[in-house]
């Protein structure tokens, strides 16, 4: 499969995670698709090929994956939650045409604040939002 799907798999069994089939059919998805799905469209493209599949067995994988650092969860939009299988410190750009998300490198380590001395930082994020290179040149091209 790929490199973070075997990895994710070794970290479930490390830490005796039942490998039930819907279970591994999520982590699948997360791993081909690396759009930063919700619920909901991980449950719309999941559900036709096993129509037993629950959102909350879904939520219940998440917040497994989670809890074991293995997914994080992406709050651009105030309504909505996506989940990101790279857990790496990276940034994230959202289109405001076409709401693709996409991924880039920063280095969270330039970010200083001396309000924060002595704070224990547990999550990093940087969010931008705007209109992608694609739908730039598309709107240009009408």
């Amino acid at each position: 499969m790929n490199p973070r799907y075997d990895f994710i798999i070794s970290q479930l069994k490390k830490h005796n995670i039942r490998l039930s089939h819907r279970r591994l059919k999520v982590l699948e998805y997360l791993c081909n698709n690396l759009n930063h799905p919700t619920v909901d469209q991980i449950y719309n493209n999941l559900h036709k090929d096993i129509p037993t599949l629950s959102k909350t067995t879904i939520y219940n994988t998440l917040h497994t994956l989670i809890d074991l650092g293995l997914v994080r969860i992406i709050n651009i939009e105030d309504n909505e939650t996506r989940y990101d299988i790279i857990t790496e410190d990276h940034g994230h750009f959202k289109c405001e045409v076409c709401g693709k998300i996409f991924n880039f490198d920063v280095d969270f380590t330039s970010f200083t604040s001396e309000e924060l001395s002595g704070f224990k930082i547990r999550d990093r994020n940087l969010y931008f939002k705007g209109i992608c290179q694609k739908c730039l040149f598309n709107k240009n091209d009408s």
